[in-house]
């Protein structure tokens, strides 16, 4: 696709130093002229905290230079982080203010921060020859007992203000609909045929696997969940992508506290994955295994658990990983994704 400069002028001026990017392999997904919407929601870790900057272990400038077989694709020549020219970002739930423009760097917590957003992109990216807009909705320290709680699973009046049981759900309903409702506005330069909605992302869990009555009903909350979000966008089959709480990786100590609570809601927010437990969701469901890419405080530039101790690699891998799933999905299981 030509690079398009409508905008981008701007997008470089707000974010880190950034070079578009070459797209000259041919996608996999024929255009129909559509718009291919993605959601991303979750909590801080759909936020993302994955550091660019440093020379510390676990940040992208180290990544890039220790493994570019890997992540040199991610850079120019002159290390410049590419733009996606083909998927475009929007988030109007970042501290109160709308963010949007090409995929690149710097649409996490900070200028300096990416979340599974970026992994995800390029994966999509490569798999459509239509344009891509990722609507991107989380807030750091949400619940699904409470702020997500999906309307099926919990009788509440209508929530009205942040903390009130369901508000965060409908959030996610209302930006969907204000974006796609504004395509002029909030995708200046789409001139196509309209838009589809094709997938779901979902990576959270912190909030819940903290509280055992939570975890208790985290599962059946979360069933609750893709169907009343399929219903209320009249997506009947939408693609769902979801990505667990792996924090603390395959080796939290017996002794732990936690241990039982939180590898439970680890489980069960993969469980929805098992087509034979949830024969509506085969198919359509998908699960990622966020364990593998756990990596701790020695390997990374923070010592801060439950924001994955900062590290970019563990990011980007959620994001590439669920992203990967997502096309799996989408072409019907024909496309299986990569190993690492």
């Amino acid at each position: 696709m030509t690079h398009r400069q409508t905008g981008l002028a701007v997008l470089l001026a707000l974010l880190l130093v950034v070079a578009p990017a070459d797209h000259t392999a041919a996608k996999t997904r024929p255009a129909n002229g559509k718009l291919k919407v993605f959601i991303m929601a979750g909590q801080s870790n759909m936020v993302g905290f994955g550091s660019l900057t440093g020379d510390k272990p676990g940040t992208m400038q180290t990544l890039v230079k220790k493994n570019p077989k890997a992540y040199g694709h991610l850079v120019d020549k002159s290390g410049k982080h590419v733009v996606r020219d083909d998927v475009w970002i929007v988030n109007i739930s970042y501290a109160g203010k709308e963010r949007q423009g090409w995929l690149t760097t710097g649409y996490g917590a900070s200028e300096g921060h990416i979340g599974p957003e970026y992994g995800f992109g390029f994966a999509v990216g490569d798999y459509y020859d239509d344009p891509v807009l990722i609507i991107k909705s989380a807030w750091g320290g949400r619940s699904l007992i409470n702020n997500f709680r999906p309307p099926s699973s919990a009788e509440y009046p209508k929530p009205q203000k942040d903390g009130d049981m369901g508000f965060h759900y409908y959030e996610v309903l209302r930006h969907v609909k204000e974006i796609t409702g504004n395509l002029k506005k909030y995708v200046p330069h789409y001139s196509g045929k309209g838009y589809e909605i094709v997938g779901f992302g979902w990576h959270q869990g912190w909030n819940d696997r903290v509280n055992q009555n939570a975890v208790n009903i985290y599962e059946q909350n979360m069933v609750a969940f893709v169907k009343d979000i399929r219903k209320d966008l009249a997506t009947t089959r939408l693609p769902f992508v979801i990505a667990n709480t792996g924090m603390g990786g395959w080796t939290i100590p017996e002794t732990a506290r936690y241990k039982k609570k939180v590898e439970k809601l680890m489980d069960d927010q993969l469980a929805l994955a098992d087509g034979k437990k949830y024969p509506d969701f085969k198919g359509n469901v998908a699960g990622v295994e966020t364990r593998d890419f756990w990596r701790t405080k020695e390997q990374s530039p923070s010592g801060q658990e439950y924001h994955w101790n900062h590290n970019w690699e563990t990011y980007y891998l959620i994001g590439k990983t669920m992203g990967d799933e997502m096309v799996r999905l989408l072409s019907g299981g024909q496309l299986k994704p990569k190993k690492r």
